[in-house]
């Protein structure tokens, strides 16, 4: 019963995360808009094509400012997931989570008061997302630390990449909710989710467990972990010899240090394939509405309507990759050969994708799919079982620093997406379709140690089968 709460909880407070982020997505195409395309200047000026636009935004180098606004929040973000790990492991996840929720929900709304306060200065604007960026990186580690310590390591990639589609439900919410008022009072598209999280928050404050033993339930299996002797405990004794020695009380492990989070196998790899993977999925996050406005000439809620099928596509990949790496044991070539068929997907939405509304859909849930389902593996299962490796002994108390590392080395790759689409952009739409094919490629090499080890792995089984049978 608390782990099936637990499970809920953490994903209603993720996908309130992702909620509160997207609106900025939605909105960039009403503070430029084609002011032509409406009715005619109640200023009388002709020569204005811009006096629809909110201000500072209305000059010919919006595409920067919006550059800037997600680089702003993305960098914040970035830098500050690399600490939020840290305290994470050492402060009670429920008040941390939570006072991050409401933090979050009034930073938001903040943003949003900017069009009812009638703030025209880019600098208000900067301030409330770098604030807000800091304050998200309260969530991620958290929420996968309250998950890591309820579930083992059976299923976990289903689990998980089930549980994860709370990014793409949030996603898609965020672009629902800020649809509704982005054409009349867009500032409402940023203070209801600000409302939304900063409840959420009040919610996971009264009701979030962190750990099993807090409700007398017994921890999961990775506090067991194997050895070639057998069965070892926290303590590192074997099940045998733990039988014959006196009871002694567990001492309580001490929390890992950032360099030695780093030590475990495959966190770098895997942190810097986050990177790349990240980089394209959060462009996406950021760009796909005003690239479908600009290229198929919907308006911004069709827009944002339409750039849900990406979400969607990414909850099934999702699901998809997690079920797999548990069938195969492969997480790093389940990684790989996603990242490998998403990239020619790219090319072909780029450049055939608005040939009709049928293609569009159907690409953009398969883009969707194959470029979100790499980046939820490893943020979830792959973070889980790292912060959780034989290597550590049964110390769980590592598990909310390596999410933090991974996911913040992923976010720089966030942060460097949206500001290259923003620099780039100017030149062309095919130009940034090519920077990102370029970043899934580089995802894609940086997992090959671990992939031609988990290939070895596979050989080296099937030949003790063999062996075996003979």
């Amino acid at each position: 019963r608390y782990r099936g709460l637990t499970l809920v909880l953490t994903f209603l407070c993720y996908t309130s995360y992702h909620l509160s982020r997207k609106p900025i997505s939605i909105v960039k195409s009403q503070l430029h808009p084609n002011c032509s395309a409406l009715s005619p200047n109640p200023g009388n000026d002709s020569n204005s094509s811009t006096w629809c636009s909110w201000a500072p935004f209305d000059g010919d180098n919006y595409k920067e400012l919006f550059g800037a606004l997600d680089n702003a929040f993305l960098v914040a973000y970035a830098i500050g997931m690399f600490i939020s790990g840290i305290f994470g492991e050492r402060l009670p996840l429920r008040y941390y989570l939570s006072g991050g929720m409401v933090l979050s929900g009034l930073f938001t709304a903040l943003f949003g008061l900017g069009y009812f306060w009638d703030i025209h200065v880019l600098w208000y604007f900067i301030v409330m997302q770098v604030c807000n960026g800091l304050v998200q990186t309260t969530g991620w580690p958290s929420v996968v630390a309250c998950i890591g310590n309820w579930f083992g390591k059976g299923k976990r990639g289903l689990i998980m990449g089930i549980w994860n589609s709370h990014t793409s439900v949030g996603n898609i919410l965020g672009s629902l909710i800020a649809g509704v008022w982005v054409s009349s009072a867009w500032g409402l598209s940023f203070i209801v989710p600000g409302i939304i999280i900063a409840a959420m928050g009040v919610i996971c404050f009264f009701f979030l467990v962190e750990y099993p033993e807090d409700v007398g339930c017994s921890p999961p299996l990775h506090h067991v972990i194997t050895s070639n002797e057998g069965p070892l405990s926290i303590t590192g004794q074997s099940s045998m010899d733990r039988s014959d020695s006196p009871t002694e009380p567990a001492e309580e492990p001490e929390a890992i240090s950032f360099l030695g989070a780093l030590r475990i196998p495959g966190v770098v790899e895997f942190s810097l394939c986050l990177l790349f993977a990240k980089l394209v999925s959060y462009t996406f996050l950021y760009w796909l509405p005003l690239y479908i406005v600009n290229v198929a000439h919907f308006s911004a809620k069709e827009a944002g309507d339409l750039s849900t099928l990406f979400d969607v596509g990414g909850i099934l990949g999702g699901i998809f990759a997690g079920l797999i790496s548990d069938y195969t044991g492969g997480r790093a070539t389940t990684c790989c050969v996603m990242l490998i068929v998403a990239a020619p997907m790219l090319f072909l939405y780029n450049h055939v994708g608005q040939n009709s509304i049928g293609t569009s859909i159907a690409m953009l849930i398969v883009c969707g799919a194959l470029v979100n389902g790499p980046y939820a593996l490893i943020t979830t299962a792959v973070s889980a079982d790292l912060g959780t490796h034989e290597s550590l002994k049964g110390n769980a108390k590592a598990l909310s620093t390596v999410t933090a590392i991974i996911d913040g080395t992923g976010s720089i790759g966030a942060a460097l997406g949206p500001l290259l689409a923003g620099l780039i952009s100017p030149t062309g739409w095919n130009n940034v379709f090519y920077m990102l094919i370029a970043a899934d490629v580089l995802a894609c090499l940086l997992l090959a140690r671990v992939v031609v080890k988990e290939i070895r792995g596979w050989c080296g089984c099937i030949a003790r089968k063999r062996g075996y049978v003979r």
